[in-house]
């Protein structure tokens, strides 16, 4: 074809050539000129076929058979290749290498691991290669293959991995959410470094999940509290669970907390003061008089509180539980949530500081987890007042 918008000085336009397949085009430049009169748009050709005109149409018909010899290779070598792909082998350049999803979660595992202690924690590492490791049983349990080019993950390919994390692995519905939320970050760098232009996730909802907080209700935590055990071990444990139900400290924060990270402050008390490994986010929380007599309790002992894995910590308060008669599943994170819940929310301390206490990164995230937990308390405090006024 011509470029009729283009006529230079000599009234001679460009001869532009425009490979089309599977609907992309990809138009360039053929260096050679003519002038339009002598142009025949449906026969794609030069006339009338004097010398000059004969020249610029053998000129055109080995383009076209260069550009037929490229897309032939490309058929025999390649799986995929677009439009692109075939003029970079007509003009002897490498062809552009289509990423695989493999590819890209390499390349952000490789870099997060880099960066463990310094943006990340070992525990945000290892999810992503848990992700990463279920993709690859995904691909291989539906397709037989242990790859998949990133232009062939679609919206199907998305519900067909949650249906098979929820039918397969046996996942809950919020282990689903979190796994294909560490997929779509993928994702996201594939698009951002250009090796993908379509999100696959454009139409993707996560499916709602029901949260019910579990947490120790004041009977039971005062049960927790006052039990006697006979095992020094179990002691220890309570002990532990019951500091962070009264300073809301994750895991990773009590097990690194020392005497540096206890300061007094502006109302002449003791906080615990430190950053959130997780959030990344520094946070302050006063010392209430059940966290300082258990800190007093271990005081002659290296650490401000004993050492223990979370795998023995969530083995033992379980153990723990099963002892006291609470029949609930506990591991350390319950702790977090009866802090947030049995020891501020039901005391009438407000979300917003609840939130800060808690050294969420933002205020929508407390209240995604805590809502009901409200809603339970202004029933209650409703049903208080009904009862004041029909006295």
């Amino acid at each position: 074809m011509i470029s009729a918008t283009r006529i230079n000085k000599k009234g001679l336009v460009p001869i532009v050539c425009r490979i089309t397949y599977l609907g992309m085009r990809k138009p360039f430049a053929t260096g050679i000129f003519i002038k339009p009169e002598f142009w025949n748009n449906t026969l794609q050709k030069a006339i009338p076929s004097d010398t000059e005109h004969q020249q610029i149409n053998t000129q055109l018909s080995l383009i076209k058979q260069e550009i037929n010899q490229a897309f032939l290779f490309l058929q025999v070598q390649k799986e995929q290749f677009d439009a692109e792909d075939i003029y970079f082998k007509y003009k002897g350049e490498d062809v552009k290498q289509a990423k695989t999803l493999m590819e890209v979660f390499t390349m952000h595992n490789t870099k997060m691991n880099a960066l463990v202690g310094i943006e990340y924690t070992k525990s945000t590492y290892s999810k992503f290669t848990e992700a990463k490791q279920h993709i690859e049983d995904f691909l291989m349990h539906q397709y037989k293959k242990k790859n998949i080019l990133l232009d062939d993950i679609t919206f199907k390919f998305l519900q067909d991995f949650d249906y098979y994390l929820k039918t397969k692995k046996s996942f809950k519905q919020i282990t689903i959410n979190k796994s294909i939320q560490r997929i779509r970050k993928i994702i996201k760098l594939a698009i951002a470094e250009g090796f993908l232009f379509t999100d696959p996730f454009l139409l993707y909802k996560p499916k709602k999940v029901i949260n019910n907080v579990t947490y120790l209700t004041t009977e039971e935590l005062f049960k927790l509290e006052n039990h006697i055990f006979s095992q020094p071990r179990l002691d220890q444990v309570r002990d532990l669970f019951v500091f962070c139900c009264y300073t809301g400290l994750p895991y990773q924060e009590m097990a690194t907390l020392t005497k540096k990270h206890i300061v007094k402050k502006f109302d002449d008390k003791f906080w615990i003061d430190m950053y959130r490994q997780k959030t990344k986010k520094q946070f302050s929380v006063p010392l209430l008089p059940k966290a300082i007599s258990i800190i007093e309790k271990y005081q002659e002992s290296k650490n401000i509180l004993p050492i223990i894995s979370n795998q023995k910590f969530n083995s033992y308060i379980k153990e723990i539980a099963e002892i006291i008669g609470i029949e609930k599943k506990l591991t350390h994170h319950i702790a977090r949530k009866t802090f947030a819940t049995t020891v501020l929310l039901y005391n009438d301390v407000p979300m917003e500081i609840v939130s800060e206490l808690l050294g969420h990164s933002k205020i929508s995230t407390t209240q995604e987890h805590y809502a009901k937990v409200v809603q339970k308390k202004v029933s209650e405090q409703i049903s208080t007042l009904s009862r004041k006024l029909d006295k």
